[in-house]
């Protein structure tokens, strides 16, 4: 019953494109239909540490229309070079659109995906709760409590708020985000993005002078 349903949408979407174009381009509207659900990518590139890197990549997305979900970057163990971290979505297409287009920038050395089963993600939040001076110490308690159970920890305290620190996988921070704006008034978050390395030492890359 599914597959005859999924035949059905797929073959009323093929008729609808066969009305006014030719025969080879409908065929080609068809397959790219089969192809164009979205999709989220982790690409890490490794370029020259040179002014004006991020916005060069970053203008290329800007200027193809390619969207730019987080990007982190920092220099590497080597200062001649930096890591950047971009995680974008699209369809397949745009996907190999966009690692290869990256790729032929001068300053881009490497450009890998990074697979989820085969790589470490992190990110780090900063959380900001208000506390209310009249229950301070409840208020407090409470936070840590709560920081416990994500290991995460209080790294600022102040008059009338607390700062709370997490570094986890996507999901762990979304999920800590959520029970503190369910449990505390936020007053600010901050966010890295992701930042990720591959697993083992098969694909680590190396630069010759």
């Amino acid at each position: 019953m599914l597959n005859s349903l999924i035949d059905i949408v797929q073959a009323s979407c093929y008729i609808k494109n066969t009305v006014a174009t030719p025969e080879g381009e409908q065929l080609q509207k068809y397959e790219r239909y089969g192809r164009s659900f979205m999709q989220k990518r982790v690409f890490q590139l490794l370029v020259d540490n040179t002014s004006g890197v991020l916005s060069r990549i970053s203008g290329l997305f800007s200027r193809r229309g390619y969207n730019i979900e987080s990007i982190t970057a920092g220099v590497t163990a080597d200062p001649r070079f930096t890591r950047i971290t971009i995680v974008t979505s699209g369809d397949e297409d745009i996907l190999e659109q966009i690692e290869k287009q990256v790729g032929k920038l001068v300053d881009v050395r490497d450009i890998k995906e990074l697979d989820p089963e085969d790589s470490v993600y992190r990110e780090l939040v900063l959380v900001k709760v208000k506390v209310d001076p009249k229950k301070r110490l409840e208020t407090r308690q409470g936070v840590e409590f709560l920081a416990n159970n994500f290991r995460a920890k209080i790294i600022d305290v102040g008059a009338e708020n607390l700062i709370v620190e997490f570094t986890g996988n996507h999901s762990k921070v979304n999920a800590l985000i959520q029970r503190f704006t369910e449990e505390y008034e936020v007053l600010e978050l901050a966010r890295t993005g992701i930042t990720g390395l591959g697993r083992g030492i098969e694909n680590v890359t190396y630069i010759e002078d």
